[in-house]
């Protein structure tokens, strides 16, 4: 697959079929975007599972942070890496060893390695590189075009919103949100 560009529909689906998300590298420090993407997953209805070495067993935006992948007591749809791109081989040899194969191998914004990419895919992961969730999210539900940032797509169609807040606005995902 060429990483260089993703379709829409692409990037809509692994957001509608997902439903857990492990954030590798999650920080506790609430002005870093890893926390912020932690909040903003668990708003929209993800089950999120921050993994952080240095802060297993504590919280991070509220919600039980685990030292490594393999701590996660229940299966993950989705990995997400807030790590360096060197550090992605890693990342991707722990998620293979997980009981349940991952669906998706996502690097975040700048993280790019393409020889795991190719092994992710070979086991078969879909996979998405230099992108942020949030933002891809954020993007595709219209909610990021209430700050002004053009999102690329026209509709007339009006957004569904989730519950909790002015600002929540579905892609289309039937996630229950928390009460």
């Amino acid at each position: 697959m060429n990483h260089d560009k993703y379709d829409d529909s692409y990037i809509r689906g692994i957001m509608h079929d997902v439903k857990s998300v492990a954030i590798v590298g999650a920080s506790p420090k609430d002005n870093r975007p890893s926390h912020f993407v932690v909040k903003y997953l668990a708003e929209r209805g993800y089950k999120v599972f921050p993994i952080n070495p240095g802060q297993g067993g504590r919280e991070i935006a509220g919600i039980k942070a685990y030292a490594k992948l393999s701590d996660v007591p229940e299966p993950i749809d989705m990995i997400d890496v807030f790590r360096s791109s060197d550090a992605v081989p890693g990342v991707l040899e722990e998620a293979l060893k997980l009981p349940a194969l991952p669906k998706v191998f996502w690097m975040q914004l700048s993280v790019r390695n393409d020889e795991a990419a190719k092994r992710a895919e070979a086991a078969g992961m879909r996979v998405v590189m230099d992108r942020c969730p949030k933002i891809e999210y954020g993007r595709l539900s219209g909610e990021i075009n209430w700050a002004g940032v053009n999102t690329r797509k026209l509709s007339s169609k009006r957004p569904k919103r989730l519950e909790g807040g002015v600002q929540r606005l579905s892609i289309g995902q039937k996630i229950e949100p928390k009460v």
